[in-house]
């Protein structure tokens, strides 16, 4: 099973995709170390993500505690510390890092809301493989202000050794906003097909199982049905960072207990969990974040490896991938809502802080995720 505990809702980044660092958590009330001690031996993967995880004081304790729990530990982090990165990179070399990275230079500063975020990040890359980290790379939203640099990004990562995870605009209760849809479905859908292209050309076997993931990133973009059937509840959850237990960070009405009141086991088997599955089952949010909806790793059935063949002796060949066959173009839904994200890079903000006893996210419930 995968899990994310979303340690703060505090963060340092003020994205225009995500509007968490408005509404901060406090963190005396933050999930304590001795609750998160709580989650099970035996889990997949264990994503430490935010907010941003590296504002909890208590990180490397986190860590300590959290990575003998999963087979593959990963933080995900805007990376805008390297202080506070580079100590657990050199204790613990085998935990994943993904630094959000939604540009090149000014255009990620822009969207992220970060003054010199690509170069923070770039010297923060550069100190954690100094410090020993194995398993490094980029996690980006694709949206209409990034489309055309996604290539660029997937090449920047290349040229380390590292990973591109590649998430769709989606609406959650975590981002407090429910304008991420896209002013031109197609464009935004044409802009993946260089990335499948230069994926399949890649020596790295992951890439090439990412490439026909992302073929349904297209067609969820376009606004189709994004393909594979949602489990979550079954075999991913999250943990808000009060200790709430989530089938997913998208819809609030999925919360299925508490950790600080109960065990994991009772969590997974009681009565909550089981109507929130029956409620995935018939979920038509259509959400794909990064890293869960065309994740690599299990077995993907028999179609992936038949196109990879067939799609790697065409590229290596030098032919295309005829796309307009492989995706329905002319199926495109109409965006719910005009986007009308802005950038906050320099504009003036005072949070307001979130309790606990506030239940704040009865309001986005009805978040568009189409």
């Amino acid at each position: 099973m995968d899990v994310s505990v979303i340690l703060t809702y505090r963060c340092n980044s003020r994205c225009s995709t995500c509007h968490v660092w408005q509404h901060p958590t406090l963190p005396a009330e933050e999930v304590t170390l001795a609750v998160l001690a709580k989650l099970p031996g035996g889990l997949d993967r264990l994503v430490l993500t935010g907010g941003e995880p590296t504002l909890r004081a208590d990180l490397g304790e986190i860590v300590d505690c959290l990575r003998p729990k999963a087979r593959q530990l990963e933080i995900s982090t805007n990376g805008l510390q390297a202080d506070k990165l580079e100590p657990i990179a050199a204790k613990h070399p085998d935990v994943r890092f993904r630094l959000s990275l939604d540009g090149l230079g000014a255009r990620n500063d822009s969207i992220r809301g970060e003054k010199n975020g690509f170069e923070r990040k770039m010297a923060t890359l550069r100190r954690l493989v100094a410090a020993g980290a194995r398993d490094l790379g980029f996690a980006a939203t694709l949206q209409d202000e990034n489309a055309d640099q996604l290539l660029e990004l997937y090449r920047l990562c290349s040229d380390f050794g590292g990973e591109l995870a590649v998430a769709a605009l989606h609406n959650g209760f975590l981002y407090h906003k429910i304008d991420n849809e896209s002013a031109n479905r197609v464009r935004l859908a044409r802009a993946v097909q260089p990335l499948i292209a230069a994926r399949l050309r890649s020596r790295r076997p992951r890439n090439w199982f990412r490439a026909h993931s992302e073929l349904g990133l297209m067609r969820k973009i376009l606004g189709q049905p994004r393909g594979r059937p949602c489990t979550a509840g079954r075999d991913c959850a999250c943990v808000d960072p009060w200790g709430r237990v989530y089938a997913c960070p998208i819809r609030p009405d999925l919360e299925i207990g508490d950790l600080a009141a109960q065990t994991w086991r009772e969590i997974l088997r009681g009565p909550r969990a089981a109507e929130a599955r029956t409620r995935v089952a018939r979920c038509t949010h259509n959400c794909w974040p990064a890293g869960t909806a065309g994740r690599p790793g299990r077995f993907p059935g028999l179609r992936p490896f038949a196109w990879i063949a067939a799609h790697r002796l065409r590229g290596v060949g030098g032919g295309p991938v005829d796309f307009d066959r492989e995706v329905d173009f002319a199926d495109v839904a109409q965006s719910p809502v005009v986007p009308r994200r802005e950038s906050w890079l320099g504009k003036p903000f005072r949070p307001a802080f979130q309790r606990k006893s506030e239940r704040p996210y009865g309001a986005f419930n009805n978040g568009m995720n189409r």
